[in-house]
């Protein structure tokens, strides 16, 4: 369809109109997405470690939350200021040095959950009982 504007006589083209029928989701289709979703949220966890003597730190990929009382596993996707073993991150003696780890979303019936560095030698990071908060961002100290 053309319109002719009676001011300058330039077609102007109209677009066309699409109508799209309505979709109606099933209710527990709709209610397992929206709790899948749920699930895939990211926790934050900011940690604190106080570097007394000096060295270095890192993390391994091998670091998870482990929810309670499920068991399951939430992968680590991401870190912030430190690097991943075998590479060490440089810590002043004397100081706190912070860091901050990404994991995969916990499921929804988790109330407390564990971070745990899973790695073949001693050393690794392992953090008891968080107790889950409704923005899931935490704070921890490592020693």
């Amino acid at each position: 369809m053309c319109n002719f504007t009676p001011y300058n006589n330039v077609a102007t083209e109209e677009p066309p109109v699409i109508t799209v029928p309505a979709i109606k989701i099933d209710q527990d289709v709709n209610t397992e997405i929206l709790s899948q979703i749920q699930e895939e949220n990211t926790v934050i966890v900011h940690c604190t470690y106080n570097s007394i003597f000096g060295g270095g730190i890192r993390i391994w990929k091998s670091a998870f939350l482990v929810a309670k009382p499920s068991g399951e596993r939430s992968r680590l996707l991401h870190a912030e200021n430190i690097t991943f073993a075998p590479v060490w991150t440089p810590t002043p003696a004397g100081r706190k040095f912070r860091f901050t780890l990404i994991f995969s979303g916990l499921p929804k019936d988790c109330d407390f959950f564990d971070l745990l560095e899973d790695i073949p030698e001693s050393g690794g990071f392992f953090i008891s009982n968080i107790k889950r908060n409704k923005d899931d961002i935490y704070q921890v100290n490592i020693m």
